[in-house]
């Protein structure tokens, strides 16, 4: 009788939750994650392109700002 006592207070409180208020904080939760699973790829791809821009941007600065270099030198004008 004990025994069945506690198995009843154990499962009566189970039992008050309902399936479909399950399911619906399961799809409140996933919809939540899967909103923040959105918008990371979507910063993700933001952050993607910016580098690439400024890589470009810094590789197109290295090359005005390089140091002029005589083409002349070796060349047939005696500046051996």
């Amino acid at each position: 009788m004990l025994l069945n006592n506690l198995l009843l207070s154990i499962t009566i409180p189970i039992l008050l939750i309902a399936q479909s208020s399950i399911v619906t904080i399961l799809i409140v939760t996933v919809s939540f994650f899967f909103i923040l699973l959105i918008l990371g790829v979507k910063k993700s791809y933001k952050l993607k392109a910016e580098n690439e821009h400024l890589s470009e941007k810094k590789a197109k600065e290295s090359e005005e700002n390089k140091p002029y270099k005589d083409f002349t030198e070796g060349h047939l004008y005696g500046n051996n």
